[in-house]
């Protein structure tokens, strides 16, 4: 058995391409989801990769969660923090639990798999922590104070957490993803999208097998000596 790699939010989407490309590179990879258990099943049923369910904003059912895997699959090697909820709206639209949900969740999820598995790592001498951010969270975005807020922290948790793990052979390192053609952007508006594509330099709309392919990377022994680095992977749109 190869690794083990947990990748949150995990059976659809971006998600669901970096579970294919970690399983294929050698890891045994689980699945996180929230609360869609058809698509999870759907998931396992095409991938032949298993999925919990637990809240990564849950402190607690995380800490259960990792030790399940844990007992049932194998020590945790490499976490992939890519479970992410928006609330969008300007602020004075921006209810105080809209605010809260995101950061519980986005930030939050981010902090409870590094608490749940950073100890494990470090006995073991080696991991991969790698946490998805976004071009927003570099940027910022209107109506999204939450969201941006939340992923601009990741990136500093990233910068502050690889200080921590690089002695013990643990790198930390977050991607930057701009706007990738999911489920959740399918859901912009035609005209709105026609706006942000003719923004991106490459002039289309980014693939989820791209920022899998970036996670790979990071999850492999050569990527060693990268530690405390955001991968921006928006086809040119912010130079960061």
């Amino acid at each position: 058995m190869g690794r083990v790699a947990i990748v949150t939010g995990g059976t659809r989407g971006i998600g669901k391409a970096i579970c294919e490309h970690l399983s294929e590179d050698g890891f045994t990879v689980v699945a996180n989801y929230a609360g869609n258990s058809e698509a999870a099943q759907r998931f396992t049923d095409e991938t032949g990769i298993k999925a919990y369910r637990f809240d990564v904003g849950d402190h607690e059912a995380v800490i259960e969660g990792c030790k399940q895997i844990e007992s049932e699959i194998g020590p945790i090697d490499a976490v992939v923090n890519n479970a992410g909820i928006t609330r969008d709206g300007t602020l004075l639209r921006m209810t105080y639990e809209d605010w809260q949900d995101v950061m519980r969740i986005n930030l939050g999820g981010c902090f409870n798999l590094a608490k749940a598995t950073f100890e494990g790592m470090k006995e073991r001498g080696w991991g991969r922590i790698i946490n998805i951010g976004s071009i927003n969270g570099q940027a910022g975005q209107y109506g999204q104070v939450n969201y941006a807020a939340a992923k601009s922290g990741i990136h500093g948790f990233t910068k502050a957490l690889a200080q921590e793990g690089a002695r013990y052979k643990i790198t930390v390192n977050a991607i930057a993803p701009g706007y990738i053609d999911t489920d959740m952007v399918a859901a912009v508006p035609e005209p709105v999208l026609e706006k942000i594509v003719a923004k991106i330099p490459v002039g289309r709309l980014g693939q989820a097998s791209e920022i899998a392919r970036g996670v790979s990377f990071l999850c492999s022994e050569e990527a060693g000596f990268v530690t405390g680095s955001t991968m921006s992977i928006n086809g040119g749109q912010h130079m960061y």
